[in-house]
């Protein structure tokens, strides 16, 4: 790891674990370096920084991840049901929210004469710690039910249950309507139940009651979860669905059409990057949507950035919080790290060292800022993030080699002339710097600041550069390079990568802003992201299937990842690629239907065919804050939205083959109020409503 970027903490500020070191005699399975437990058959409930873990069966075991978790602490690993001294037979097992499952389980009862079972079972189980058992008699006589819950917590840290160290249960004691246990730091939780139980044995970690229940009746028993407040003084606290004074964060937007799946992902979508917000330490009335749960919900990183950007049609206040909170952590000084924002290193693929994410962020962040501005983020609060997109600018200009190419390891040009100032140059990192570049340029003449010229050139100069070291000629048409290695030697690995070639930022009057590709090589590129080697017909591959080092489950290597396939459906529907962006949208909203609605952050680059299913990565964090934006983003291409606020204008650039038929976004933000679009059945955009004096652009 960089040793300028902080290490990981445990808990809910956890990065994925590190490599576990062997379990102890309390762990019941076999650890390998970097093994994870697997979460794609488990139902996560998340209102963070609340989170719950079930298998399908609704019994919580304290195998795996199992149980209630605040703050990256297990408040409860066993929550085991039985009535009759059986437990209910589950038949379904699901999430109704973001934050809540749902579980149905049948029991035949003392005197059932047939196979068709008498008693009904419900559990609704919510991540904020509580759970609600109803028991609903269908026998045709009285039933006197003995129900017994048996619960118990080892207290342990998240990262330590994902290792496979998660310690011995603890002891119970009986407290007031229930359990109560306590860690040797200090901490603790409870179970109370309502109604109060008839027995509680600690000893055994038992609630038990006797219900008696009429025909056709039902009773229901409330439990709630419990810790100890110092988690809250620690973390940052949940945040949901509103910022304090200022309202909602995140818009209750809604969409509707002929295909009934665009209503529900953009539901699910919208309810999974609100149940990720969390509060920032420093000041808790900016919010950010964490990475992913469960290995990746602490502090603001690149990821939350990005969600935030593909969040803007749902308002700018996500994007101004995520702004603020990373302004809060750049370098400062008069070195030439000054302006960075620090961040982990991250995988990137075969053949490439590990990247700095911080230098990602530090690249977004000027053109966030910029694209916020022209979905309508008040002039008070871009005028307080302006300082901070120029010190990224600045850093940027720094760190830039004589080539003019920046490097991921965040160095401030001080390597040899060409190539970086360490190691390979990336071609997505320079897209990165190319927008950057551009959408900074807008910025500063936007807000009468000078350097909107000089950003130009460089830009200008990057753009002349790229195309000529960056693409690799061949008999198919020609390829992106996906990188320069030390010597200029280019690494033609192809993949979904690519697609940030096709992200050039919205800049003002609602244009989309110059790209790195002339028009010959982005017909290319589309062809490319159009063909069987990238898209699997589900989405985009993170590395060709011909290309070396392919692995289909390889999270840089050839898995599926969500947000770079919405990424694609963007710029390839803004650039004029309408048949390649409607091809990896109908794969992407079918694998979500696949996955419930909740998109997971990658997913197996398995090739489709007819009558499969996406293959889930066993180890995907879902939710995802990218991958929840990937689904508003992609839904919203459909309408081609380019506002420019402070100009009082919006264009629409439809996908004139209407491909999912007609649909409505109602309840978006342009402008700061709300803004509503109806796509018909021809392909055509009218808009419905909007705020007073905002005209249609071209």
């Amino acid at each position: 790891m960089d040793p300028r970027v902080p290490a990981p903490a445990t808990g809910l500020a956890a990065g994925r674990p590190a490599a576990p070191t062997a379990p102890g005699p309390a762990a019941q399975r076999t650890e390998r370096p970097g093994e994870l437990p697997a979460l794609h058959s488990a139902l996560v409930g998340v209102a963070l920084p609340w989170l719950v873990f079930s298998a399908e069966h609704g019994q919580l075991t304290g195998d795996g991840l199992d149980g209630v978790y605040h703050a990256g602490r297990r408040l409860l690993s066993r929550c085991v049901l039985r009535v009759y001294g059986r437990e209910p037979v589950a038949v379904q097992g699901r999430l109704a929210a973001a934050d809540q499952a749902r579980f149905v389980g049948v029991l035949r009862t003392p005197g059932d004469s047939g196979p068709d079972p008498g008693l009904t079972v419900e559990r609704t189980r919510g991540a904020d710690g509580t759970e609600r058992i109803t028991l609903r008699s269908a026998a045709g006589r009285p039933l006197r039910l003995p129900v017994e819950l048996a619960l118990g917590t080892d207290l342990a840290d998240l990262g330590a249950v994902a290792a496979g160290r998660p310690g011995p249960e603890l002891s119970a004691g009986v407290h007031a309507a229930g359990l109560r246990w306590s860690g040797p730091d200090g901490r603790y939780a409870t179970v109370t139940a309502d109604p109060p139980p008839m027995d509680a044995l600690a000893v055994a970690g038992l609630l038990r009651w006797d219900l008696e229940l009429a025909p056709g009746a039902s009773r229901t028993i409330e439990l709630r979860v419990r810790g100890d407040r110092s988690a809250d003084r620690l973390t940052e606290r949940g945040a949901g669905a509103t910022a304090g004074p200022g309202g909602e964060v995140l818009a209750e937007a809604r969409a509707e059409g002929d295909d009934p799946r665009v209503a529900e992902l953009f539901r699910a979508s919208v309810d999974d990057l609100r149940a990720l917000l969390l509060r920032d330490r420093a000041r808790p009335a900016d919010l950010h949507a964490a990475a992913g749960v469960p290995w990746r919900c602490g502090p603001v990183t690149a990821e939350s950035l990005w969600a935030a950007r593909m969040a803007l049609p749902l308002g700018t206040r996500l994007a101004a919080g995520t702004l603020r909170a990373l302004a809060r952590t750049q370098r400062d000084g008069a070195g030439p790290e000054r302006g960075r924002i620090p961040g982990p290193l991250r995988d990137s693929g075969p053949g490439l060292p590990a990247r700095c994410t911080g230098v990602e962020a530090t690249l977004a962040f000027p053109a966030v800022l910029a694209e916020a501005a022209r979905w309508g983020l008040p002039e008070q609060e871009l005028a307080e993030l302006l300082p901070a997109a120029e010190r990224c600018l600045d850093w940027l200009r720094a760190a830039m080699a004589a080539d003019g190419y920046v490097s991921d390891s965040g160095s401030a040009g001080n390597g040899p002339a060409g190539h970086g100032p360490s190691g390979p140059v990336r071609a997505e990192t320079q897209a990165h710097a190319h927008r950057a570049a551009m959408l900074g340029a807008d910025l500063l003449d936007f807000c009468g600041r000078p350097g909107g010229a000089e950003w130009r050139d460089r830009a200008g100069a990057l753009r002349e550069r790229f195309r000529l070291e960056f693409w690799l000629d061949d008999r198919g048409g020609g390829r992106p390079v996906a990188a320069l290695l030390p010597g200029g030697t280019p690494l033609p690995h192809l993949g979904s990568w690519a697609a940030h070639l096709l992200d050039t930022g919205l800049t003002g009057g609602g244009r989309t802003a110059i790209g790195l590709l002339d028009k010959d090589r982005t017909d290319q590129l589309a062809r490319l992201l159009g063909g069987p080697a990238l898209d699997t017909g589900w989405g985009l591959r993170g590395l060709g299937a011909k290309e070396p080092g392919h692995n289909p489950f390889g999270h840089r290597s050839g898995a599926v990842r969500v947000h770079e396939t919405a990424v694609a459906v963007t710029g390839l529907a803004a650039a004029g690629y309408e048949r390649e962006a409607v091809s990896l949208l109908r794969g992407l909203l079918d694998a979500a239907e696949a996955f419930g609605f909740r998109l997971p952050e990658m997913y197996a680059g398995e090739q489709r065919t007819s009558g499969a299913v996406p293959v889930p990565h066993p180890a995907a964090c879902r939710p995802a804050a990218v991958a929840a934006a990937a689904g508003i983003q992609a839904l919203t291409a459909l309408a081609g939205i380019r506002p420019d606020a402070p100009g009082r204008t919006v264009a629409l650039h439809p996908m004139r083959s209407a491909p999912l038929g007609a649909v409505r976004l109602a309840g978006l933000r342009v402008a700061g109020e709300p803004f509503a679009v109806r796509i018909g059945r021809l392909g055509t955009a009218i808009v419905e409503e909007a705020a007073d004096g905002l005209q249609l652009g071209v």
